[in-house]
């Protein structure tokens, strides 16, 4: 099963590995690797969160996810979108900032890619902390069955009854981020809003179509809707999936702000960047997979948990980077940390006994278990 779900990586990995050897010598080689182990260690906990929502699409979109989601992921934004950015920030065309780009040069050299890059991060970070942070906040006021920091789960649920609080504590946290932190707040309200509405719109429409979806089903089934008939276990598809598939999109990009502007520490080079990014993006397209495959979210049941408290930690990493600079090494320490502590917790409980998973099953676990 190793081979098989993660061939693909392994391959794309002995591929750029020999192309970066041969083009740029040892060094490149070496960039290269450097900056795969950064976007894997930055993006695990993306792994897991991308899992739970990948098995709620059937097959056919999850192949589309790991076939053009993995090229959106490496050349849209690992490559285009930093192009994108240093465009409109700079007010330079798609030809110059290319030029740009091939031209190199120094973070701390005033007008060079790097710089031009480094200068819109307050904003990239308002855009992608917001997003993180309402997803992060949506998911810690939701009532559970099962929690992990119970002691903190427990009143933050109780708190969640409040109609659209993760909304009003999001745009708090905004204002004070842009307030206390920013040198051009304004920049930052602007794009922190834009990154708040894409949450609420993207996630907003996948839950109403697939709401639709679900209601269609159950009639076509002969059944009324809330019955607990098949359409609780029913894989979204159709315009529920392509939601879900612009949400997942959305998220990954997100994850992979911290890493693009921090590579930018490492080389100034934008093909190795990307070609190094694109090879780690692989690894947790694969480990996806291997998450959904092996039933590894049912059988460790806190991991989704320590997933979502590592994408808060990140989301207020981001903020506070803008204004002060955060060493990536930092970001995926606490990432791991997360879903190190929640693994080694869903160990613990599962040596407890095979009834102590019974209450604690996840939504989306129940229902992929009770389906096979």
């Amino acid at each position: 099963m190793i081979l098989r779900i993660f061939g693909w990586s392994f391959g794309v990995t002995v591929v750029a590995f020999a192309g970066a050897f041969i083009l740029g010598g040892p060094t490149a080689l070496a960039l290269v690797a450097i900056l795969s182990v950064l976007e894997i260690s930055l993006s695990f906990d993306n792994a897991v969160v991308n899992a739970t929502i990948l098995e709620r699409m059937n097959p056919f979109w999850q192949r589309i996810f790991l076939t053009v989601g993995i090229l959106i992921a490496v050349f849209g934004m690992r490559l285009l979108f930093p192009l994108l950015i240093v465009g409109v920030t700079a007010s330079l065309n798609p030809v110059e900032a290319v030029r740009l780009a091939l031209d190199g040069g120094a973070v701390s050299q005033p007008g060079t890619y790097a710089n031009l890059l480094q200068a819109a991060h307050p904003s990239i970070a308002a855009f992608g902390g917001m997003f993180l942070f309402m997803l992060f906040l949506d998911y810690i006021f939701e009532d559970r069955e099962i929690t992990w920091l119970t002691w903190l789960e427990r009143p933050l649920a109780r708190l969640g009854k409040l109609d659209q609080l993760s909304v009003v504590v999001g745009l708090a946290v905004l204002v004070i981020t842009a307030q206390f932190l920013a040198k051009d707040p304004g920049a930052v309200m602007i794009a922190g809003t834009l990154g708040a509405v894409t949450y609420l719109l993207v996630n907003g429409l996948g839950s109403f179509f697939e709401g639709v979806g679900e209601q269609e089903e159950d009639t076509a089934e002969g059944g009324t809707e809330g019955s607990g008939g098949p359409t609780r276990l029913a894989k979204v598809s159709g315009r529920a999936a392509f939601f879900l598939f612009l949400y997942l999109e959305v998220l990954d990009a997100s994850f992979s702000f911290d890493g693009v502007i921090g590579a930018f520490a490492i080389t100034q080079d934008i093909f190795i960047i990307a070609v190094g990014l694109g090879v780690g993006a692989m690894y947790i397209r694969s480990l996806t997979v291997y998450l959904i495959r092996k039933g590894t979210l049912y059988d460790y049941v806190y991991l989704e948990h320590g997933a979502h408290w590592a994408i808060g930690a990140l989301a207020v990493i981001l903020f506070i980077s803008i204004k002060t600079e955060i060493p990536e090494v930092v970001t995926g320490l606490i990432g791991v940390g997360f879903i190190g502590a929640a693994f080694l917790s869903s160990l613990a409980r599962n040596r407890r006994g095979p009834d102590a998973n019974q209450p604690g099953q996840p939504d989306h676990a129940k229902a992929v278990h009770a389906s096979g």
